[in-house]
C-alpha cells in the first residue's frame, strides 16, 4: 500500500483542483485551476457559469499532474468527484448542455404555483415554516426554468447536480452519489431516496422523476472511464469511477469526524459546522440534516451563509490601502490586517460585535446583517477582529444547536477551508467557543475525504474508521485561552444572544418599509 493513488477531481466556486493522493493519505500531487471569472451574470443577482470552463480546467489539470507526475499518473486506481453543492445543470437526450450551469449563490426567483395539498399548507403554517416552503420553492431552478425557459426544460431529459454532469462526462451514465443530494430537489433526507410523489418535496421542487439520475451509496463503483472522456483527459480508459459527495460531506470525512463528539468547521465562502452520526436529527427544525458520505449516515449541519466571504467583503470596501501596502511588503492583505487586529486590539473589540447575517437564512428571512458598540478608539483593525470573532459567535450558535439535539458535548472541532489556515482565525474560534480546534494537515481537506471514498470503493478499507487512521492526520491543535474564554463567555451569553431577538422587530419594519428582498 502507498503506492497506489486515486485521482480526486474538486470543483468549487472559483477554481477546480486535480489532486493524486496515496493511500497514507499524502497528496501526491495538486493542480489548480483558477477561472478567469467565477461565474457571470446576465442579469443582477444572476450567477452562471459556461460548463467548457469546467471541461477546460479538468483538461488542463490532469495534464499538469500527468505529465508532472507520470508514476503516480500511472498508479491510479480510481477516480472521484467532489464539488459545489446546489449548482444545476440542464442536458438534452445526446447529454449535451442545453444552457450555462445555474450556480448554487445564483438569487433569481421562481414565480410561486406550487400545488400544495390543503393538508401541507395547514402544517407549515402550524410549525412556522409556511414562509421558508414558499421561499424554498421560488429558489427552486427547476421551477424558475419550468416557467421563464419551457422551451429548454421541454428538452432537458436530465436535471442534474453539478456531480451528475461530471459523472455522466467521464463515464456516460446519469449516476449520482446520495452524499450529492444537497439542494432544491425532491430528495427524502431521511431515507435518502428519490420522494415519494405524495411527499412535501415532490410538490415544493416537482421535477419529473425520469428526469433525475439514478441513485446510488457513496463509496459504489458505478461506472468506468469511456474512450471519450480518456481523449478529453488522458485518464486510462476503464479506470473505475467511485460515487464520493459534496465538498463539505468529504471534508467532514477528511477532518475524522465519524463521531457525534466531533465536528467540523468549514472555513470557507458559506461557514458550516456539521457532525456525522447514525441519528436523524435536525439541529434547525424542520430543516434536515444532509446525506453523509458514511453510508446510511447523516451530517447535520448549521450554516452562515455569508461566512468568511465577509473578510472578502471587510478587504474590497475597507482595506484598498492595506492590500496595496501588503503587496508592497509581499505579504498577503490577511497577514497584514491580522498582524494589526494582534498590535491594535484586544479581545472582545471593547464591545464591537458584529452580527453576521451579511446572507439570511430560511428561517429567518428577514434577517441583516448588524455591527453594534461603535465608540472613538474603534478603527479598522477593531471592525476586522469584530468581524472574526462575530463569525466565530455564530459557530458556536451553530454548535449549541447541534448539541441540543444530538444531546453530544461537541469537545473538539477540526477546521477545513482558507480561513484556516490563519492562526488568529483558529486561536479566535478556540476561545470563543471554549473547545480545542485541530488544523489538518493538509488543505485540501474535500480531495482528501473524496480519495478516502475512493479507496474505501477500492475496498483498500473496509470500515471508514480504517481510512481515517490511515490518511487523515493533523497539524497543530490550539486549546482556548481560558482568560479570553470568560470574556467571551459573557459577551456571548448576554449580548450576542440578545441580538437577534432584538431586532428581528426592525429587521422587518425595514423589510415592510424599503421591499428589500427576503433571502
Amino acid at each position: 500500500m502507498g503506492k497506489e493513488t486515486v485521482l480526486a477531481i474538486d470543483c468549487g466556486t472559483q477554481s477546480l483542483r486535480v489532486m493524486l493522493f496515496d493511500s497514507n493519505g499524502r497528496l501526491v500531487d495538486l493542480h489548480k485551476h483558477t477561472y478567469a471569472e467565477p461565474y457571470f451574470s446576465p442579469k443582477p443577482g444572476w450567477a452562471e457559469q459556461d460548463l467548457s470552463v469546467y471541461v477546460k480546467a479538468l483538461q488542463e489539470g490532469c495534464k499538469v499532474v500527468s505529465e508532472r507526475s507520470p508514476q503516480a499518473w500511472k498508479n491510479v486506481q480510481a477516480v472521484v468527484v467532489t464539488t459545489q453543492r446546489d449548482t444545476c445543470v440542464c442536458v438534452d437526450k445526446e447529454g449535451n448542455p442545453l444552457r450555462p450551469a445555474i450556480l448554487w449563490l445564483d438569487q433569481r426567483m421562481a414565480r410561486y404555483d406550487a400545488k400544495l395539498p390543503w393538508y401541507y399548507q395547514l402544517g407549515f403554517k402550524i410549525v412556522g415554516m409556511d414562509k421558508a416552503a414558499k421561499i424554498s420553492f421560488k429558489k427552486c431552478k427547476a421551477n424558475w426554468l419550468r416557467q421563464n425557459e419551457p422551451e429548454i426544460w421541454k428538452k432537458t431529459e436530465k436535471f442534474l447536480l453539478l456531480s451528475g454532469w461530471f459523472h455522466y462526462l467521464l463515464t456516460k451514465k446519469y449516476v449520482d452519489s446520495i452524499a450529492n443530494q444537497i439542494g432544491h430537489i425532491p430528495f427524502d433526507y431521511k431515507r435518502h431516496t428519490w420522494a415519494d410523489p405524495r411527499d412535501f418535496h415532490s410538490y415544493l421542487f416537482p421535477i419529473e422523476r425520469e428526469k433525475l439520475p439514478e441513485l446510488v451509496q457513496p463509496g459504489t463503483i458505478f461506472g468506468n472511464i469511456t474512450k471519450e472522456a480518456s481523449n478529453l483527459t488522458g485518464i486510462k480508459e476503464g479506470t473505475p469511477v467511485v460515487a464520493a459527495g459534496s465538498d463539505k460531506g468529504c471534508e467532514t470525512l477528511a477532518a475524522g469526524c465519524l463521531e457525534e463528539s466531533m465536528g467540523c468547521a468549514s472555513l470557507g465562502t458559506t461557514l458550516t459546522i456539521q457532525i456525522t452520526t447514525k441519528r436523524y436529527m435536525e439541529p434547525i427544525k424542520f430543516m434536515p440534516p444532509y446525506p453523509a458520505v458514511v453510508p446510511k449516515h447523516y451530517n447535520p449541519e448549521v450554516e452562515i451563509f455569508r461566512g468568511f466571504w465577509m473578510i472578502t467583503w471587510f478587504k474590497k470596501e475597507f482595506a484598498l490601502y492595506e492590500e496595496a501596502l501588503a503587496q508592497k511588503n509581499g505579504l498577503s492583505t490577511e497577514d497584514l490586517l491580522e498582524h494589526q487586529a494582534i498590535l491594535q486590539t484586544c479581545p472582545g473589540s471593547v464591545g464591537l460585535i458584529v452580527q453576521p447575517y451579511w446572507g439570511a437564512g430560511l428561517k429567518m428571512p428577514e434577517a441583516r446583517g448588524a455591527i453594534i458598540g461603535f465608540g472613538q478608539m474603534h478603527n479598522k483593525a477593531y471592525l476586522y477582529r469584530a468581524i472574526i470573532e462575530g463569525l466565530s459567535y455564530a459557530l458556536r450558535d451553530g454548535i449549541e444547536k447541534i448539541e441540543k439535539v444530538s444531546k453530544v458535548k461537541m469537545k473538539k472541532i477540526v477546521v477545513t477551508g482558507g480561513a484556516s489556515k490563519s492562526e488568529f482565525v483558529c486561536q479566535t474560534i478556540a476561545d470563543v467557543t471554549g473547545r480545542q480546534v485541530l488544523r489538518m494537515e493538509t488543505q485540501e481537506a474535500a480531495g482528501l475525504g473524496a480519495s478516502m471514498v475512493g479507496f474505501y470503493g477500492l475496498r483498500y478499507f473496509s470500515i471508514f474508521e480504517e481510512a481515517v487512521k490511515n490518511m487523515s492526520r493533523y497539524e497543530k491543535a490550539f486549546e482556548p485561552n481560558l482568560e479570553n474564554t470568560k470574556v467571551y463567555q459573557e459577551l456571548y451569553e448576554k449580548v450576542y444572544k440578545a441580538l437577534y431577538p432584538k431586532l428581528r422587530p426592525l429587521y422587518k419594519r425595514l423589510q415592510r418599509i424599503t421591499g428589500y428582498p427576503e433571502c
